[in-house]
């Protein structure tokens, strides 16, 4: 019984990792035989898991959706992550789900071993998070675009006032703000939505065929959507380090500008700003070394922070030898 149990959990990890096996891969990985699969499959169908079987030659099965949820199996890194997602989502970041947050939370450090209890709980203690700091976003409405994006169901919904037909394509979080990637039919392009200022719910329309992602690159296209228009200045700086490394990658919103990697040691940063000036201090104030590729106007505003920055911090202090008195060369 003990190595059935064992054998069951396994089979529904497997399931939990991808959705469709065939009988004989899941075989070789559990170690039995086809037959004793087709009984597995049959206890977990009994204990509510929507498992289907699949026709062909080699026949297969897969994990379908059923009307209630049944057990999840967790990782490690797994649980810790859920659950470091629902105090997020407890503090109200996302709104409409701060009550179930907190019950499913309390739900989960309950069973979480000693060691994840204690991870858990120190990273609860150390995070701190300021209500009113980001819009928040319906959870309906986050699901239902969701839902839409994964089955290729158009939509209509209303932004700024505006009705809209729109194929929707992915949701993408962009700094404080959550944006719908999608192509709007009624003016025929591709657009970024921010999903805090859609009106209402949304009405589900027809089903469509997934169109080529806008340039290739849905990130960069929602990173160029959302940039400030009023900027005057655009830049291209080189950061002399990889992109994992800067600052700017982990603290600065899409809107601020865009990063991609040129090499394994370097980065490119796209950007801009309404003064030249702002440009060098931003540049300037990640830490890392860097260069400018463009405009060649900005060069000159470096340069000029650079050596007025050496003039505030004044001449280099005088250190004192061993013996407490000074440098050789200041003695008379």
């Amino acid at each position: 019984m003990v190595r059935t149990s064992a054998r069951l959990l396994g089979l529904l990890s497997l399931f939990q990792s991808q959705p469709d096996w065939q009988g004989r891969e899941l075989a070789q990985r559990l170690g039995v035989t086809t037959r004793t699969v087709r009984r597995d499959v049959d206890r977990l169908r009994d204990l509510g898991y929507p498992i289907d079987s699949t026709s062909g030659t080699a026949g297969g099965y897969r994990l379908g959706v059923g009307g209630a949820l049944p057990p999840l199996l967790l990782g490690d890194e797994e649980a810790v992550a859920v659950a470091v997602g629902l105090r997020a989502a407890a503090a109200g970041w996302v709104s409409g789900v701060e009550e179930p947050s907190l019950r499913a939370l309390g739900k989960i450090e309950q069973l979480l071993p000693s060691r994840l209890r204690h991870r858990v709980a120190g990273l609860g203690s150390a995070l701190l998070l300021l209500p009113g700091q980001c819009p928040t976003v319906d959870a309906g409405l986050l699901a239902a675009l969701a839902a839409a994006c994964r089955a290729h169901e158009g939509v209509r919904l209303r932004y700024g006032g505006e009705p809209c037909r729109v194929e929707p394509y992915r949701l993408v979080r962009g700094g404080r703000d959550w944006y719908l990637l999608a192509f709007d039919l009624d003016r025929d392009e591709w657009r970024a939505f921010r999903v805090d200022r859609i009106d209402g719910g949304v009405q589900p329309g027809a089903r469509f065929s997934p169109r080529p992602e806008p340039g290739g690159d849905a990130a960069a296209f929602v990173s160029d959507a959302i940039a400030p228009s009023s900027w005057l200045y655009r830049s291209t700086i080189l950061f002399l380090a990889p992109l994992e490394t800067v600052t700017v990658a982990r603290t600065a919103s899409p809107a601020a500008g865009r990063l991609k990697p040129r090499d394994a040691t370097s980065c490119l940063h796209h950007t801009g700003a309404e003064t030249l000036e702002a440009l060098a201090v931003q540049a300037a104030l990640t830490g890392i070394d860097f260069e400018v590729l463009d405009p060649s106007e900005l060069r000159e505003h470096v340069r000029a922070l650079g050596e007025r920055l050496v003039r505030a911090a004044g001449p280099p202090s005088v250190s004192a030898g061993p013996g407490g008195a000074a440098d050789a060369s200041m003695r008379g």
